[in-house]
């Protein structure tokens, strides 16, 4: 695939018009803890080549390269996949093909990644497909029969969870030998992260206004809460302390289950000109990546 140069930029453009599709962007910050504090630093501007664009479901491969789902306003029924090299400023076009790929992350054994391909039979079927790194092949389903997958986390090499686009939506555990898969619970959101003992933290939906932050063992599949979720929002990181971080709007608030009451605001990003904050992504040597309009 053909690389290109994209400039990073400071956080220091304009405000971008949206048009009928919501406009996401990807943004970088330095994250480090002082006193117990979640303190951001080095704002870069990732998502310039596709300002007016979706730039989503940002996965770090490594400390230096980023993947993300990306879809140019010129073409709002394809999303392929983008590697972004973060030190030499470089991006890659991973996928150029007739359908959609979204949610792109390395599978356990290093050597393939997967992602969430939208089919172009007419039920626009959407399956969990692996793709090999050196993309020596096409790639293939990893379950075959099992379909509309919305999102995923791998548990392990053998299991992974799936969210299940159903009314309502489905949380399910997928053995990857003999696809064989067994329901956990139902409505959920749609963000999975480890925590330090192993378990999965995924949030759980009791209406529109009640949802928490529940602790799944992936082993009984049982699941205790945590904390209630910040009003409207599902997406949230774990950083190495145990620290849970959310967005909310153009603000950051930072959650330890064995430290603190209740969630607390870590900073406010709307002098960026950041907003609505979604999904969130966090390297392990510290970097952290946002979503936002």
């Amino acid at each position: 695939m053909a690389k290109r140069s994209f400039l990073f930029a400071l956080l220091l453009f304009p405000l971008f018009l949206f048009g009928q599709n919501p406009t996401t962007n990807i943004y970088l910050f330095h994250l480090e803890q002082t006193e117990g504090k979640v303190v951001l630093s080095q704002p870069r501007y990732l998502t310039g080549f596709n300002a007016r664009g979706y730039n989503n479901q940002p996965y770090f491969f490594s400390n230096e390269e980023l993947y993300i789902s990306v879809q140019t306003p010129e073409d709002t029924s394809q999303t392929e996949i983008y590697s972004l090299q973060l030190t030499k400023g470089e991006r890659t076009r991973i996928t150029a093909t007739p359908e959609a790929e979204y949610s792109p992350v390395l599978m356990p054994n290093y050597y393939y990644f997967s992602a969430v391909r939208v089919e172009r039979d007419p039920d626009r079927t959407q399956r969990l497909w692996q793709f090999p790194l050196d993309r020596m092949d096409k790639g293939k389903p990893i379950f075959p029969y099992i379909r509309n997958i919305g999102y995923y986390y791998w548990v392990n090499s053998r299991n992974v969870l799936l969210y299940i686009v159903n009314e309502p939506n489905m949380l399910v555990i997928a053995n990857t030998l003999d696809g064989s898969h067994k329901k956990i619970t139902t409505n959920v959101g749609r963000c999975f992260q480890r925590l330090n003992n192993g378990n999965i933290a995924f949030i759980k939906k009791e209406d529109n206004q009640k949802w928490t932050i529940e602790e799944l063992n992936p082993t009984t599949l049982e699941f205790k809460p945590i904390i209630g979720a910040l009003q409207g929002s599902e997406d949230f990181v774990i950083l190495r302390d145990g620290t849970f971080l959310m967005g909310r709007g153009s603000k950051l608030f930072q959650y330890h289950p064995t430290k603190d009451e209740g969630w607390t605001e870590v900073v406010d990003l709307s002098h960026y000109r950041i907003q609505s904050i979604t999904r969130l992504a966090v390297s392990a040597d510290g970097k952290l990546a946002l979503v936002a309009q």
